[in-house]
């Protein structure tokens, strides 16, 4: 399901597993957070909590709330002049009460603009030009 706010794309990734949790307060938080910090052009958060319920940390505290890993793609002119590092400590600090909190994982994709054209006009899927970090 595709959100359209203003300039901004938001996609949101539904499953049809049982365990799957989506739109919960730790994503809302995750996207709340990082609209207002980047200002992004696009952003795709998936909750990808439910491939980790069998880890023991997560067995640990009874699977988890279901808010504990997420894959983040995100597209952002804040992002321009910065290494891939700097961009995922931007995102790391901002997120760093929901860290603290019990977020576990997550899993970072951080392009600018132009990078995304470069991507376009090389003929990338967006799919496959999504690496995961």
């Amino acid at each position: 399901m595709f959100a359209r706010l203003g300039r901004l794309t938001v996609q949101r990734t539904m499953s049809t597993q049982a365990q799957r949790v989506t739109g919960g307060p730790v994503e809302e938080a995750i996207r709340t957070k990082l609209t207002t910090l980047l200002s992004p052009t696009s952003l795709n958060i998936q909750n990808d909590s439910w491939k980790h319920r069998h880890h023991a940390p997560m067995k640990a505290i009874g699977g988890g709330d279901g808010e504990t890993h997420f894959n983040v793609q995100v597209v952002s002119t804040e992002f321009e002049g910065k290494s891939t590092m700097a961009r995922h400590r931007m995102i790391y600090a901002a997120l760093a009460e929901e860290m603290e909190a019990g977020l576990h994982a997550l899993s970072l994709s951080t392009k600018t603009p132009k990078e995304m054209e470069k991507l376009a006009q090389a003929g990338a899927q967006p799919a496959l030009a999504w690496g995961t970090h």
